[in-house]
């Protein structure tokens, strides 16, 4: 990466080289062009795992409310270019000491100020081990990260972060690492209100943000309901009346209603509908890629699963395991693609052919040695259960779970089953608290468009969203190197090695790359997709 220093006229000039190579967009209308800007869009969700914080939402249901709620010093547009939001500037000479400018008179949605300390606080606050936030490893960066995020550390304040006036403060990192800009625009970087921190649980229900969106209402496993906020002023202003995000227990009813046109907007085709879908809808319908993948994780704490010889085995094993093309056609209707790495096709540095991605190719013949291997250094009882859990109000989990199953039970002779949770709010639950009892599905929607965004978070030493608990300092180095990188091409290929350390390891088996396939109603126009596979709500208008 290519990065200007201490430029005043493009806040995120480097940024803008890591931009996606293919545009993950799929619409067939006009964003932005005429249409009923009173009209309240409907669109599907989840039940948010928890409440609205930026520092502790890390999954989808959630994350596309907390997008509209808040907007920070960036944002990313439909091609994943970054766009200035309340940055006015973002500063440095050397890549480890930046000086952010925010523009002034900028309030949150109650009128209060939005000022350094909004996004100094919030970012100390995120960090804190005390807060325990699911975001805080995006903060590591900074100096002093290490000792608020330490095991019942009471320290509260990084040391490199200072607040200079009203709109200017300065971050110190650790070390140099020149893509520090580009991931500003992600929700754990967002700015709160003083009235945040006088209870962040209350404050989590009731947000107060500074996004296009203000949130009115949330009545729990029913719906979200959001209006427009008349003071915001940056460059995603609402081109609708509002979004009612209506949550669902199964994609089948949200897409029943899609078609009824008592839904306007659905992100997540069900498999019972992909084979028909596009002819149903017509130009209603998108299929592209996206940057996203979906994996399967084993979770190092299980027995037999540990991070060592036969646990590396065992998860070769499987993988070999899974013929996942077969599963792309009979369940996707062979709407996505192999997996042949970590991250996802679309990224700038992405390679499909690193040392030790043969272990993501099917072979039963090698996956049965591969697990005789492991029975030699500790016997797998062949009554003991091997479970995979997923979430069934997410489009294809159950068909894909259960086929994964099966073809484990055939190819390995094991007692494989698919363990149903009814919500992805409960699933994550017993993700993030560590108590799986067995493997689970997974998979990554990019935060910021980066290699890293698909390393760090997931497989960091520590990081909010590494599931399985994998650690490894060899891999924890390389991702430093890679971040250091002051030339793109260069931390490329040092994120690549640290994927080969990751084949070897295996903390989560890649499946396969993401596509959006959705619709929308005959009620709306404008409907993109942006390069994450997110509908760019705010652009959607009534006909």
């Amino acid at each position: 990466m290519r990065y200007s220093h201490a430029s005043k006229a493009v806040v995120l000039s480097a940024a803008l080289a890591l931009t996606l190579s293919a545009c993950g967009g799929g619409s067939t209308d006009s964003a932005g062009g005429e249409g009923d800007g009173s009209y309240v869009v409907t669109a599907n969700t989840t039940e948010p795992q928890n409440g609205l914080l930026p520092a502790n939402t890390n999954e989808v249901g959630g994350g596309r409310v907390m997008d509209l709620l808040f907007t920070g010093l960036v944002s990313y547009d439909a091609k994943g270019a970054p766009v200035n939001e309340l940055a006015e500037s973002i500063e440095t000479t050397d890549s480890q000491n930046y000086t952010i400018k925010i523009k002034s008179g900028q309030t949150f949605s109650d009128g209060s100020p939005v000022t350094a300390a909004s996004f100094v606080d919030a970012w100390n606050f995120g960090a804190a081990a005390k807060n325990a936030q699911l975001n805080s490893y995006f903060f590591e960066s900074i100096k002093g990260y290490d000792k608020v995020s330490a095991e019942k550390s009471k320290e509260d304040k990084m040391e490199g972060l200072k607040v200079v006036d009203d709109t200017t403060f300065t971050v110190e990192l650790s070390q140099p690492e020149s893509d520090f800009p580009l991931r500003l625009g992600y929700t754990a970087f967002m700015p709160l209100p003083e009235a945040a921190f006088e209870d962040p649980k209350a404050f989590g229900e009731k947000p107060v943000g500074n996004g296009p969106y203000k949130l009115t209402e949330w009545n729990h496993d029913v719906n979200l309901k959001m209006d427009v906020n008349e003071s915001y002023d940056g460059p995603r202003k609402a081109a609708n009346g509002g979004i009612d995000f209506k949550v669902y227990q199964s994609t089948d009813s949200a897409y029943q209603d899609l078609v009824s046109g008592n839904l306007d907007v659905l992100d997540q085709i069900p498999p019972s509908q992909l084979a028909s879908y596009q002819s149903d809808l017509g130009d209603r319908s998108v299929n592209s890629p996206y940057a996203g993948n979906a994996t399967i994780t084993i979770p190092g704490y299980l027995d037999h699963f540990k991070q060592d010889e036969e646990g590396n085995l065992r998860r070769a094993a499987i993988s070999r395991a899974i013929d996942r093309q077969l599963i792309i056609d009979k369940v996707y209707q062979g709407g996505k693609v192999i997996a042949k790495d970590f991250t996802a096709p679309v990224l700038e540095g992405y390679a499909d052919d690193l040392p030790g991605s043969e272990v993501l190719s099917f072979d039963d013949a090698e996956a049965k040695k591969l697990w005789a291997e492991a029975d030699k250094i500790s016997k797998w009882d062949a009554d003991k259960e091997f479970s995979i859990g997923y979430n069934v109000d997410g489009a294809g989990n159950k068909e894909f779970v259960e086929a994964i199953a099966n073809q484990l039970k055939n190819n390995l002779g094991i007692n494989a089953t698919a363990q149903s949770f009814a919500s992805f709010k409960e699933l994550r639950a017993k993700v993030t608290a560590y108590t799986m009892t067995g493997s689970f599905r997974t998979g990554w929607q990019a935060d910021y468009p980066s290699l890293y965004n698909f390393l760090g978070p997931l497989f960091g030493t520590g990081a909010g969203s590494n599931d399985g608990k994998y650690s490894s300092k060899e891999f924890d180095d390389a991702l430093a190197k890679g971040l250091a990188a002051t030339d793109p091409a260069e931390g490329a290929t040092t994120f690549n090695e640290a994927q080969e350390i990751l084949f070897k390891d295996l903390p989560a088996i890649p499946l396969w790359y993401q596509a959006v396939q959705g619709g929308w109603s005959e009620n709306v126009s404008n409907v993109e997709f942006g390069w994450n596979g997110v509908p760019l709500y705010n652009e959607i208008t009534g006909k």
